[in-house]
């Protein structure tokens, strides 16, 4: 990736002829699928290139919040067809490399320590559902749609499974894994794989509106929610968990970031990590 410097908006972007990846002043990455003639699919090259963001941002304590976003008319296709051409010739020794690569980005996605929000604007395809399941939030258009197409080609969701069956539920996987059914933004809300849908030219307004919440509240204090989330999940409620969640709260409440926080709350006043907003994430035609 090369680093272009001619925004003076957002600090240097990190470029591929890809995928782009800005940062804003205020904290907020944008991570955009940039390839709208061929869907936004993605590769190996892809793939390996998403994974470094994703590191680099996972490393990085200015950044509060990613957005994962789309130019073109859809969110992504998926698998490249080219690339998928080419995987039908590897060794399975090969393949299983291959696999294993879009395996780790999806997990470095999926427990970034920020808030992540998946924007989509069309349609979002194959490995592209289970990007939208590794985001915390997913704001979609009414013009989204989503389909989990693997058995169409005689394959299966395989390293995407994971989070597909965390956001949707074991049951509904069970149908949409095997049908290769297309279904709404709407149908995918309530299936709890999309938190919201707008209308087309509502989208980037009701992200933007989501990232002004989560930039009012504590970057440490959300880092750690989210952690928390992740470790007490299906856990059995005992004595162990008890004490653990208890150090917690009684950690965070001494660090710098709580001792503010309570603060401000008692002195009225906005605490130090809130700053005035402004528009930080990347067009998307739709």
């Amino acid at each position: 990736m090369s680093i272009n410097t001619s925004t003076s908006l957002l600090t240097p972007t990190l470029v591929s002829d890809k995928v782009l990846y800005t940062i804003a002043s205020n904290g907020v990455a944008t991570v955009t699928f940039d390839n709208g003639e061929k869907h936004n699919a993605f590769d190996d090259v892809i793939i390996k290139t998403l994974t470094d963001i994703f590191h680099d941002i996972a490393q990085r304590d200015d950044i509060k919040v990613m957005v994962l976003a789309a130019n073109g008319k859809s969110f992504s296709a998926g698998a490249d067809l080219s690339w998928m051409k080419r995987m039908a010739g590897y060794s399975y020794e090969d393949n299983l490399k291959d696999a294993n690569a879009l395996a780790q980005m999806l997990n470095a996605l999926n427990f970034l320590p920020q808030a992540t929000i998946a924007k989509i604007q069309g349609a979002a395809f194959g490995g592209a559902v289970g990007l939208a399941s590794c985001c915390d939030i997913v704001i979609a258009s009414h013009k989204a749609s989503f389909c989990l197409s693997e058995v169409k080609l005689g394959l299966i969701p395989a390293t995407i499974s994971p989070y597909v069956v965390n956001a949707i539920g074991l049951k509904a996987s069970r149908r949409y894994f095997q049908t290769a059914e297309r279904f709404s933004s709407d149908k995918a809300q309530q299936l709890g794989l999309v938190d919201e849908v707008v209308a087309a030219d509502e989208l980037t307004p009701a992200v933007e509106k989501m990232i002004a919440t989560l930039l009012s509240n504590s970057p440490a204090a959300m880092r750690q929610a989210k952690q928390l989330a992740f470790d007490v999940a299906y856990q059995d409620i005992n004595e162990q968990l008890l004490s653990d969640t208890s150090a917690r709260i009684a950690s965070i409440r001494v660090s710098s970031e709580g001792q503010e926080g309570l603060s401000a709350f008692f002195d009225k006043r906005s605490p130090s990590w809130q700053q005035p907003t402004t528009p930080t994430t990347a067009k998307s035609e739709g």
